[in-house]
């Protein structure tokens, strides 16, 4: 059954028309045998069958329709650890056809429709800037510098590439061609079925533990030999354990994620922990989608909109308030204590009254009376309303230092 199904897929691309390859493409997925008939072909190294399904899957992604390169890209994962699995067991004959397919798709991705090489680009967010992680601070105006302002608009933008083409593998770049088809493949994931993010977990747990003590307790009875990973290659693996934790691998997911943990803790891999740990805090008491159906998504904590200033941040009117509060105290020192307890010589006639009126606080008003006519010249940001507003409070406030009640008030040396 299986040797028909794959007899039938390994000719049909050959056959179809060009007209006809983007409905085929879109058929695949109904197509509910193939999908398991090509994994226990893969699975299986000594299979007559792998080389042309590999021959066929890289037809499918040479091909350029979109549908068919994801098609073969969710099988990269299985395809990733046959090939290290017979890496490990030092028999390259068994590992040509898979090679080939892997290093066929690498070298068709770093190239652009020109064949020039391709150059990825990836803009780190700014804080000032909102993005789908964060919102800026509703604060961070108030705090403009001459060098914020310098910075305002620049973006750090990390470069990948141009990237060398590779006729086969070799122990220095094996990783580095493994870790480009991995962001290759995170890059579709939304696109890729259950058993694909599954296969993924897998291989992440497999590559993790292999050889060290862990693999005891998962039971795990492949091969016993430790493979070399880069920390470059378990960031990608967490990548894509990260997004089938939030769609319904939480089991697997939640596994794989602390056997890669595990790895980088021993290998000292410092990126690999930090992206791992703070998945997993994200993750820590979320109550991730269960269902493996519907839209596919990956789960974030938005700052909330609301903005929440503390009330010991720094602002123009705590900086008003602190200066003339300052400069009521210089006042003080100055030898006005006795104005200040209300003795004061009726015979001068000028004061000096700085007042701050209740119903606008944000004005504080320097007035100068003439005590005999209760006549004044109020100074409050050039607003007249504000004045007119103000005038009974400072009447009123006058009538409270005659009779000992108001206490700032201040001797004019030099009257108007």
């Amino acid at each position: 059954m299986v040797s028909r199904v794959l007899t039938v897929f390994s000719a049909v691309l050959q056959t179809l028309p060009d007209t006809a390859v983007s409905s085929y493409a879109a058929s695949l997925k109904d197509k509910g045998s193939l999908v398991p008939a090509l994994y226990k072909v893969i699975r299986e190294n000594y299979s007559d069958l792998l080389e042309p399904v590999c021959h066929q899957l890289f037809e499918f992604y040479r091909s350029g329709e979109p549908r068919l390169q994801r098609f073969t890209l969710q099988f990269l994962p299985e395809l990733v650890w046959s090939y290290l699995l017979v890496t490990a067991a030092r028999d390259p004959h068994c590992s040509g056809c898979i090679e080939a397919l892997l290093l066929g798709i690498y070298n068709l991705e770093i190239v652009d429709k020109d064949g020039q090489s391709k150059v990825l680009s990836f803009t780190i967010p700014s804080l000032s800037k909102p993005s789908v992680y964060h919102e800026p601070s509703s604060i961070g105006s108030l705090a403009l510098t001459e060098g914020a302002l310098a910075n305002h608009g620049l973006s750090r933008v990390v470069y990948s590439g141009p990237h060398l083409q590779r006729e086969t593998f070799t122990a220095q770049n094996r990783f580095e061609v493994l870790t480009f088809l991995l962001l290759c493949y995170n890059a579709s994931l939304s696109y890729m079925s259950s058993s694909s993010l599954q296969s993924l977990c897998q291989l992440s747990s497999r590559v993790s533990i292999c050889g060290y003590p862990r693999q005891q307790v998962r039971r795990y009875k492949g091969i016993s030999s430790r493979l070399m990973v880069t920390s470059e290659f378990l960031v990608q693996l967490i990548t894509g354990i990260h997004f089938a934790l939030c769609n319904g691998e939480v089991e697997l997911g939640s596994r794989a994620l602390d056997d890669v943990l595990y790895r980088a803790q021993l290998e000292l891999f410092p990126e690999a922990l930090l992206v791992g740990n703070a998945i997993k805090s994200s993750l820590h008491g979320a109550s991730l989608k269960a269902n493996k159906e519907g839209t596919r998504s990956i789960q974030v904590e938005i700052t909330p909109t609301a903005s929440r200033i503390s009330r010991n941040a720094v602002t123009s009117l705590s900086i008003r308030g602190h200066r003339w509060k300052r400069h009521g105290e210089s006042h003080t020192s100055s030898g006005c204590g006795d104005v200040l307890k209300g003795e004061v010589h009726f015979q001068n006639k000028h004061f000096l009254i700085m007042y701050s009126p209740p119903c606008h606080p944000r004005y504080s008003c320097l007035s100068f009376f003439r005590f005999s006519s209760i006549k004044w010249t109020s100074m409050v940001a050039n607003d007249f309303k504000v004045q007119n507003a103000v005038s009974m409070q400072l009447q009123r406030a006058l009538h409270q230092w005659c009779s000992g009640g108001y206490t700032q008030v201040y001797p004019l040396l030099n009257p108007l």
